[in-house]
């Protein structure tokens, strides 16, 4: 049974709390079979347009919503249609709401012809400008998300959920077998194959809904509800730079043991409210990044993190153009929510492959580089484990850089230099520590900023050592918090310009 919009309303927002948000609406001066189709409408449907719009509080927060009603002529939307939706994004904008777009639609109503077809430009335009004010954009695709609104406001979201097996596509399936005489393939326009492919965050029936709108906004709204017990200033452990005696070599062994804990054990144990991404949100999926919005010790953010999780004999995964693309949507996230970016290097490296070559992996360690030097939001880059080549330092420059007693950081793993030195892997050991690899030399050279202990070794608590991770992150974040956008930028393109020049 399709979901109405006061289904929508009432699985959503908190029990009376909706207000409408509608008015009179526009002429759009229908000939007579058109205005006896919208009257028709209108007595099927129970409303006067395939939109409604207004606001209302989920667990006590204000947040503006939009919906379709698939029973208003297919949910199509012409100017009367657009001119309530936009006229609903500038007033959420206004009133600096975060907004809930709900669409279900067939697309642009054919009985306006093109100048329906052209109100997905102004609609585009109002939902980018209440991105660029900062405000979240969250969008629920029911069943079916077609044409233009797919193309437009439904494929805009800083994070887009889809009712599960619901029909969505740009293509209509009747338009495809009437141009090509075939039926168009099964399975493609699915929230599940769109999930597959990285277009969007997941497939959430409507009853989870509310908690996952709730812990998405718990995370955007920002640190003005921190957590109490996020740690105070000065509160920290250090390491002096060689004072453990561990061999670079050593380290390297360490931090390649199968129960080392990565990422996931770092959000498990050091965040709350975590909101799993998907993808680049452009077709592509990669399972060796993890993308994910949390609070950190209370802090929002946006982390990105390299998954090295595997069972021992697995191969290790390599990191992608597409891992690197979907770490990239991370920061883009970071930037248009103002929040703080936090980055979690761990990987055997980038993947070396003619797939990747014909896939830009260089254009995209470049790109990422660049984007993330230049970041106007603080950010916080954790040296977990390995520390490979393009795919680490893609993700290294940071405002402020940790890492974990036993990580390390290479141009190329110590037998990858060995071969090119030496031409054999038995000169492994001398190169990790000719190339000053280890934490401590790391910290002693500038690079990092700060040594994370392990008691001996992370492994060995995994629990622990994820907390004290956690711990740092946001004693970094509580720091950078203090420092005004412009000095902190400046001191993060000073530290990389002359970086080994003293």
């Amino acid at each position: 049974m399709a979901i109405t919009a006061q289904d929508l309303i009432d699985a959503i927002l908190d029990r009376g709390t909706f207000t409408s948000w509608d008015v009179p609406l526009l002429d759009v001066h229908p000939d007579a079979a058109y205005a006896a189709d919208l009257q028709r409408a209108r007595e099927t449907s129970h409303h006067d347009e395939a939109v409604i719009t207004g606001e209302g509080r989920i667990r006590g927060q204000r947040v503006a919503l939009i919906a379709c009603d698939f029973a208003f002529l297919g949910g199509s939307i012409g100017v009367a249609a657009a001119e309530r939706i936009v006229s609903a994004v500038e007033r959420a904008t206004a009133l600096r709401l975060p907004l809930l777009a709900t669409p279900t639609s067939g697309g642009t109503r054919m009985q306006e012809g093109t100048v329906a077809f052209l109100q997905m430009v102004k609609i585009s335009a109002a939902i980018t400008l209440h991105k660029q004010s900062g405000l979240p954009y969250l969008v629920y695709l029911r069943d079916p998300t077609m044409g233009g609104v797919f193309a437009s406001w439904g494929s805009l979201g800083h994070v887009t959920i889809a009712e599960p097996g619901a029909r969505i596509g740009f293509l209509g399936p009747r338009v495809y077998e009437a141009l090509h005489g075939e039926p168009y393939p099964d399975g493609v326009q699915t929230a599940e194959h769109l999930f597959e492919r990285g277009l969007i965050d997941g497939v959430v029936p409507l009853r989870f809904v509310r908690l996952l709108a709730h812990r998405t906004l718990r995370v955007l709204a920002g640190a003005q509800d921190a957590d109490p017990l996020a740690p105070h200033l000065g509160v920290r452990e250090e390491l002096a730079a060689g004072d453990d005696g561990t061999s670079a070599w050593d380290s390297v062994r360490i931090s390649r043991e199968v129960g080392r804990p990565g990422v996931r054990a770092f959000l498990r144990h050091s965040a709350t409210d975590r909101l799993p991404l998907s993808g680049t949100g452009e077709g592509e999926t990669d399972h060796s990044l993890l993308l994910s919005l949390a609070r950190v010790q209370g802090y929002p953010c946006v982390v990105v993190g390299q998954d090295t999780t595997r069972a021992e004999g697995q191969t290790p995964p390599l990191l992608g153009p597409a891992a690197l693309r979907a770490a990239r949507r991370g920061m883009r996230l970071a930037a248009e929510l103002n929040l703080p970016l936090v980055l979690v290097i761990d990987t055997w490296g980038a993947a070396l492959s003619p797939e990747a070559e014909e896939g830009g992996l260089a254009g995209e360690v470049a790109r990422s580089l660049s984007d993330l030097v230049t970041l106007r939001v603080p950010t916080v880059s954790v040296l977990l484990g390995q520390g490979t080549g393009g795919g680490a330092l893609a993700m290294l420059p940071a405002d402020r850089v940790l890492c974990a007693q036993h990580a390390w950081l290479a141009p190329l793993p110590p037998e990858g230099a060995s071969a090119v030195m030496f031409r054999d892997v038995e000169h492994a050991a001398e190169m990790a520590e000719k190339q000053r690899i280890r934490a401590a030399d790391l910290l002693a050279d500038g690079i990092v900023d700060r040594v994370i202990p392990e008691r001996p070794n992370a492994a060995d608590e995994p629990t622990e050592f994820s907390r004290r991770v956690g711990l740092a992150v946001s004693e970094s974040l509580a720091e950078l918090s203090l420092i005004p956008d412009s000095i902190r930028i400046s001191r993060r393109l000073d530290r990389y310009r002359f970086l080994g020049t003293h």
